[in-house]
């Protein structure tokens, strides 16, 4: 495919299993336990032609077919992260330090290494810190030194900008924490990333992804760059999953004036929602609540956007064409969100605009009946409770039975499709799925036990969801002749597995197109 396909629509999906039907099978697997209950698959020019029994499948293979026999292993269809901030942690995997460690001295020694390698005056930047996880637990969002503060001109007198926090200590003096709106003021300046380095960042991530059993993602915040990066890995034959990519707000005008809206491009990379944000986050405890953080009687989370700002940024974008997608974790930003997506369709309706909630986090009956009513999508963190536990003391036991409520979702007839939400989130569906299960985090306490969901409903959204929620349901996220051969085989069968080591079940393969992209 050449960047002049770019901008070329999917063609039906009838046209695809009827031409399907009178191919000759490239590829057969043979064998298999696979979702929906058929033994055996086969697969030509990246889709698969026929589903069936193992008699019937092998009967169509020629001398040329390949034929793989799976060994009684279960296949599912490809998952789909429907969050994931691909792009920009692909490109922070290969220049910036994984602060995914167990302790400010681990943290402070990797920053020492890289600074004796790292030219003077250069930023040394870094990604996945979690305050929670260190032993000492403390500090979180985002921490700078004096010299980054001075270079942004940032002092005890700076006042907070709108949307953030820059934070001080009992004496009012700045700690060199950054809460939401504050990072892009001190940070944005010390990411100078090239086109080869954002090429090379996608070719990681999306490798990383294909091992875990993604074959699809919403990259949730991209820009014209993101893109870009996109297409040059999938010409250089380095893009191992497909992606459905958002436009952040600030990239919006650049979009609209060159003709792109939502759904534009193929099969592997499509243009998605425009990326609008209500709020602050859950695990860094920002997220707009109404009621306050428990042992917090003062504090109910950021506010990042406005409700009538965002009214006049979501207008610009359906305007135009565009499916929205809103950053919105509390309740009162969910509500706010509702209130905007709500008005939009008073006044300038449209047949289906998919509205979405990206992450979505905290509801009840009021804003679950709404979003049925519109047909929005909530996009719930889908690994947070087995991750994140030791956060979720902040928020309650009474609130923690509306959170992640995937549940809920389900129950009210939501097309819920979750994700990751990485860097913040692992994106190992393997973890998803237990945590979704079992509701219990990785030291075996039990948060919000309500909202637990089956096994076949976590794969359902994670599938079925995924792929409606970009509009992609005709052409993925089931086994079926004509639908693209997006394929994960597990080394256990999840539906027969032990709630409580459904983590530990293996990715032996992952296919996307009829290609192998991970093989054990």
């Amino acid at each position: 495919m050449h960047r002049r396909d770019f901008l070329t629509l999917l063609g039906a999906a009838a046209s695809a299993r009827a031409a399907a039907r009178s191919e000759t099978p490239e590829l057969v697997l043979t064998n298999g336990q696979f979702w929906g209950g058929a033994q055996a698959v086969a697969i030509a020019n990246g889709r698969f032609v026929a589903v069936g029994s193992n008699d019937d499948i092998r009967g169509m293979a020629t001398a040329s077919t390949r034929k793989i026999d799976l060994g009684g292993k279960t296949v599912v269809p490809g998952f789909i992260d429907s969050h994931c901030h691909v792009a920009s942690s692909g490109v922070r995997h290969l220049r910036e330090i994984d602060a995914d460690l167990r302790s400010l001295s681990a943290i402070k020694e990797a920053v020492r290494a890289r600074a004796a390698t790292t030219p003077k005056g250069e930023w040394i930047l870094g990604f996945k810190y979690d305050d929670t996880k260190t032993s000492e637990g403390r500090g979180h969002t985002t921490f700078v030194n004096s010299l980054a503060l001075q270079k942004a001109d940032v002092n005890e007198k700076t006042p907070d900008p709108a949307g953030g926090q820059i934070a001080r200590d009992a004496n009012g003096r700045i700690t060199g924490e950054l809460r939401e709106n504050a990072v892009g003021r001190v940070v944005r300046e010390g990411r100078g990333y090239s086109r080869s380095d954002r090429r090379e960042g996608v070719q990681i991530i999306t490798k990383m992804l294909a091992k875990a059993g993604v074959t699809s993602a919403t990259d949730a915040a991209g820009s014209p760059e993101d893109l870009l990066a996109y297409q040059d890995a999938y010409e250089n034959g380095e893009l191992s999953t497909r992606v459905y990519c958002h436009i952040a707000y600030r990239g919006l005008d650049r979009m609209i004036a060159a003709g792109v809206r939502s759904g534009m491009g193929n099969e592997w990379i499509r243009t998605g929602a425009v990326k609008l944000v209500a709020d602050g986050s859950i695990s860094e405890r920002t997220a707009r609540l109404s009621k306050p953080y428990s042992g917090r009687s003062n504090d109910f989370g950021i506010t990042v956007t406005p409700e009538d700002e965002l009214y006049t940024q979501a207008r610009k974008a359906h305007l135009a064409g565009w499916q929205i997608g809103t950053h919105a974790n509390g309740d009162v930003a969910i509500d706010t969100v509702m209130r905007v997506y709500e008005r939009l369709q008073k006044e300038s309706p449209r047949k289906d605009p998919r509205f979405r909630l990206e992450h979505c986090t905290l509801v009840n009956d009021n804003l679950l009946a709404r979003m049925k009513a519109l047909n929005a999508i909530p996009a719930p963190f889908w690994s947070y409770v087995y991750y994140h536990g030791e956060k979720m003391r902040e928020y309650g036991a009474e609130r923690l039975d509306w959170m992640f409520a995937m549940r809920s979702f389900l129950d009210y007839g939501i097309r819920v499709a979750p994700g990751s939400d990485y860097p913040p989130g692992p994106f190992e569906p393997m973890m998803a799925l237990q945590s979704c299960v079992t509701r219990t985090d990785i030291k075996g306490t039990v948060w919000g036990a309500r909202q637990k969901i089956s096994v076949k409903e976590f794969i359902e959204a994670a599938t079925l969801n995924g792929a409606y929620a970009t509009f992609e349901e005709r052409i993925k996220g089931r086994i079926e002749p004509g639908l693209l051969a997006d394929l994960v085989v597990l080394g256990r069968d999840p539906m027969k597995e032990d709630a409580g080591t459904l983590v530990s079940i293996p990715v032996e393969r992952t296919m996307v197109g009829g290609v192998w992209m991970w093989e054990l």
